[in-house]
């Protein structure tokens, strides 16, 4: 071959050309070697971590974005909890208050029963009362009546005896 001969290199050292040419030869054997049984898998096996990453990148990003979303669920379902108990408090402050205007008013209408008791418990004991001072003079009346007929009276006596009469009758009263 021609390329057998001798070629000078750069330091003046004579290169075999066959040499260079049987390592590069190997070199590129060996490139492709490595391609096919090193470089393919690993480059296989580094694609499947970028996709193994990806998919997990996605994944965060959609528990993140659910986790917002249930966050703000959680802060709406506060918010209307917070309202549900204002409303409550209202309402309970809307029915003590009627509770306190029944009791109020009950307790009127009661005191106002007992008045109108009493008032009436006081007619019925001035009637009783009109009524014995009415018997006591009935009483006093037929006593001076039997005096008077038990004895003949004169017309000063008789003045004298109904003085008397009236006399007690307004004591009574």
């Amino acid at each position: 071959m021609f390329f057998d001969h001798l070629v000078l290199g750069a330091s003046g050292e004579f290169l075999n050309v066959g040499d260079i040419i049987a390592t590069l030869a190997v070199f590129i054997i060996l490139m492709l070697l490595l391609k096919k049984f090193a470089w393919g898998p690993l480059m296989g096996i580094m694609q499947q971590r970028e996709e193994l990453i990806a998919s997990e990148i996605v994944t965060a990003e959609n528990s993140r974005q659910e986790s917002q979303k249930m966050l703000e669920e959680q802060r709406t379902l506060l918010k209307e909890a917070r309202t549900q108990a204002q409303e409550i408090v209202e309402n309970a402050k809307k029915q003590g208050e009627v509770s306190r205007q029944d009791i109020i008013s009950t307790a009127r209408a009661e005191a106002g029963r007992m008045k109108d008791a009493a008032v009436q418990e006081i007619a019925n004991e001035r009637e009783k009362a009109i009524s014995a001072v009415r018997e006591e003079v009935v009483a006093l009346s037929l006593l001076a009546a039997s005096r008077v007929l038990e004895k003949e009276i004169s017309e000063e006596d008789n003045r004298q005896l109904i003085n008397e009469t009236i006399a007690k009758a307004g004591e009574v009263q």
